[in-house]
This record gives C-alpha cells, structure tokens and sequence, in this order.
C-alpha cells in the first residue's frame, strides 16, 4: 500500500522512465536467452563442421598419399581383409551346399532301400475275396 501510493505520485516522465527501463530489462533477458540458444545451436553446427573437415582432410591425405605411389610407380597392396572375408564366405556357402546337397542324397538312398514283401500267414484264408 506505502509502495503504490508512491509510485502514483510519481511525474509522468518518471513513470514513462520506468516502463521503458522494464521493457529494457525484459528485453534484455529475451536476448540473452535468445544468444544463449544460438551459442549452442552454433556449437553443434561447429561440431558437425569440424567432423565433416576432418573427414575430408583424411580423405584427402588418403588419395594424395595414392597419388604419390602412383606417381613412384608403387603398385597399391593387396586387399588382403576383402579376400580372406571373401574366401570364408565362400568356403561357408561351400559346405552348407554340400551338406544340404549330402542330406537329399542320403534320403533318396532310404527310400530305395526299402523292400516290400508279401506273407501269407497261417490262419489267414490264401484269397480274401472268395
């Protein structure tokens, strides 16, 4: 009560001096949020920027240094992780063919050695239908 009855005593510019410095303050503190926001937005940026520089400068350290044996004459090494992932794959696929291929077989073979024999038994009449 004591606080507003001074602040409505107070002179027109005086209060017009007031709200402009809240609004100021305000404002203020929407900028520094807004800076804030921006700081880490702009960081990840320079993370991304700098991850993606790097990658490139190795890529280029990588073709120049291929270049350079080329130029030397350097023949590049051989793959050697490609052919021996090659052969292992190829091996793989190699013995389950020749086991699926070994499973068909031997089941063909049990089916032709089976034999079918006709027994009269005793206390059976020899032809049924008459």
């Amino acid at each position: 009560m004591f606080g507003s009855n001074l602040l409505a005593r107070r002179s027109k510019p005086e209060q017009i001096t007031d709200q402009a410095w809240q609004h100021l303050v305000s404002a203020g503190d929407s900028i520094r949020d807004a800076a804030r926001s921006a700081r880490h937005t702009s960081a990840g940026f320079a993370d991304d920027a700098g991850d993606l520089v790097g990658s490139a400068a190795e890529e280029a350290r990588h073709r120049a240094s291929l270049a350079f044996d080329a130029l030397t004459g350097r023949r590049p090494a051989l793959p050697w992780t490609l052919l021996i992932g090659a052969a292992l794959v190829g091996a793989a696929i190699g013995w389950a063919a020749g086991s699926a291929a070994r499973a068909v077989g031997s089941r063909d073979q049990a089916v032709d050695d089976i034999e079918f024999v006709d027994v009269e038994r005793p206390d059976s009449p020899a032809d049924p239908l008459t």
